[in-house]
């Protein structure tokens, strides 16, 4: 039978398989994804995310991406308890205007892969970007309810970050509860 819902709703047990079915290097087991509409057009929002000195501008708990030439990139991401982890991240797949797919290299601090996807929204309504990121989160089991007791695992960051994408290319900001400079400084870390 066939679920044609968003791999990480679905209702068969295989969805971690079936997500890493569609990557070239599948690491990890977790699986997380989500999905935002976002009033751009497709190849707008690809070139920007295609450009990895743009990534830390949204995704919230990364802390520099440094590229290595086209195609590998070292990250270094904050982790819980205030610590970091690190890792190379090569890209595995690149269909412009369409698709970003990546997997991390061998020594990864947090092991993982994932894809990115541009797609037309119907009735001329922009793009849905969706992430889509299979990761084994260091620690296991009891790693990741630290990290989520921290808001730092990737399922919670996915959605709040495709949110800042969203609101980066349509306004050109990202809006903050800080009421001044020291706060907006603390909101940061």
């Amino acid at each position: 039978m066939s679920d044609d819902a968003p791999l990480t709703t679905a209702k068969q047990d295989d969805a971690a398989a079936r997500a890493a079915d569609g990557l070239a290097e599948a690491k990890g087991d977790d699986l997380s994804g989500k999905t935002v509409t976002i009033d751009r057009p497709r190849e707008e929002l690809y070139a920007f995310w295609r450009e990895v000195g743009n990534l830390p501008l949204f995704l919230e708990n990364v802390v520099a991406v440094e590229p290595l030439d086209d195609r590998r990139s070292r990250w270094v991401v904050k982790a819980p308890a205030g610590s970091t982890v690190e890792w190379v991240s090569a890209i595995t797949q690149d269909r412009p205007g369409e698709t970003i797919a990546w997997a991390s290299e061998e020594g990864a601090d947090v092991p993982n892969s994932g894809r990115v996807d541009f797609r037309d929204a119907p009735g001329g309504r922009g793009c849905w970007v969706t992430a889509t990121i299979l990761y084994d989160p260091p620690g296991g089991f009891i790693g990741k309810a630290i990290a989520k007791m921290f808001q730092r695992e990737p399922a919670i960051q996915a959605r709040r970050d495709l949110r800042r994408f969203k609101q980066l290319m349509e306004t050109g900001e990202i809006a903050t509860a800080a009421r001044n400079r020291r706060e907006y400084e603390e909101e940061g870390s």
